[in-house]
């Protein structure tokens, strides 16, 4: 008897629900200190996962939720720049 494939849960810093992880986004901050968005989910370095949209960018730049997840400062650019990554990749 097969037993059913579990599927990886994540939950997303900005909204704060569980979804699978293939829904989410990844977000990471590699060991030199870039954060970027991870598409494929194999870079290096400490991840935090967001949904793909810019709402829950917005609700997690508002309560500093990646700050904590990094603990480092992150300055309104690199907000900009996920922002802009994001929708680059939404094709918005």
């Amino acid at each position: 008897m097969l037993k059913p494939k579990k599927i990886p849960q994540r939950q997303c810093v900005g909204c704060r629900t569980m979804k699978n992880k293939r829904d989410l986004i990844r977000v990471v901050k590699s060991p030199e200190g870039e954060i970027s968005l991870d598409f494929v989910g194999k870079k290096p370095g400490r991840g935090a996962y967001l949904c793909p949209d810019g709402a829950c960018l917005a609700r997690a730049r508002k309560t500093k939720a990646l700050e904590r997840a990094f603990e480092t400062a992150i300055p309104a650019e690199i907000y900009e720049a996920l922002l802009a990554q994001m929708e680059a990749a939404n094709g918005t």
